[in-house]
């Protein structure tokens, strides 16, 4: 793509504007911002893969894969600051399934141990499980005030902090998990997912592109079930005080 073409996208961000500008909606800075982040972000990103493989050193590769799980779980825990804690949580359970799911990878020998395959493939995993987390966090707020009734009595009649919470983290678990799994349903039916298209538009054969394409699916589908519950897990104790009284307030307060 040319850089004349490139520039000339833009016609796409003024179109929004525009929209925004009528509906009287308030958001044009929001998109201005929004514009000029995301082309800044992905063009030093290019700029850093790039040298990163030329240099193929696994140091660079774990950098980038950290900062990844870093900056993933600084936005993920703005949705349960007033939880202590909840920042480790998230990134345990983040950088677990990044683990889980790049051992598999490479053990079974599906990729090759180059960052042309593990950058890319560990930024969509764990882009994902941010969004499952944040899912799941937002389902436990809800939970933690709509089930309040039902888990104090459960309390109160001996059940420990654990059994008390389990309903509520199962739904949440659900409720994170279901846009992955109802974007598996309606994959190459409803839309053509961005590393297929990419592919596609790049020149690579359309037969190859969707065995990737599959590879991708399956991977996501496996991080998000990871990602939520090993965060149910790992946050359950959270959501009580230290002498066992559920944080009502705290969750009211998010």
């Amino acid at each position: 793509m040319s850089n004349l073409a490139l520039a000339s996208t833009l016609v796409f961000v003024a179109v929004t504007i525009l929209l925004s500008m009528r509906q009287k909606l308030g958001l044009e800075k929001e998109i201005i911002v929004g514009t000029i982040r995301s082309a800044v972000q992905l063009l030093f990103v290019g700029y850093v893969l790039h040298m990163v493989f030329d240099a193929k050193h696994p140091l660079f590769m774990v950098l980038i894969v950290a900062a990844m799980i870093a900056v993933a779980t600084w936005n993920v825990g703005k949705r349960a600051k007033e939880i202590p804690g909840i920042k480790t949580r998230i990134a345990l359970a983040l950088a677990c399934t990044e683990a889980v799911t790049m051992a598999l990878l490479l053990g079974f020998g599906i990729i090759e141990a180059i960052p042309q395959f593990i950058i890319p493939i560990s930024g969509i995993t764990i882009g994902s499980s941010m969004i499952v987390a944040g899912l799941f966090l937002n389902a436990m707020k809800r939970e933690m005030e709509a089930a309040r009734g039902e888990i104090e009595a459960l309390l109160a009649l001996g059940a420990t902090a654990k059994q008390a919470i389990h309903a509520s983290i199962k739904r949440s678990v659900r409720s994170g998990m279901i846009p992955t799994l109802d974007g598996m349903k309606t994959t190459g039916l409803v839309q053509l997912p961005g590393m297929m298209t990419g592919m596609i538009a790049a020149g690579a054969d359309p037969v190859e592109a969707v065995r990737y394409q599959i590879l991708i699916m399956f991977v996501l589908s496996s991080a998000a079930a990871l990602t939520a519950m090993l965060l149910g897990l790992l946050s359950a104790p959270l959501w009580f005080t230290e002498d066992g009284r559920l944080r009502v307030q705290d969750a009211k307060k998010l």
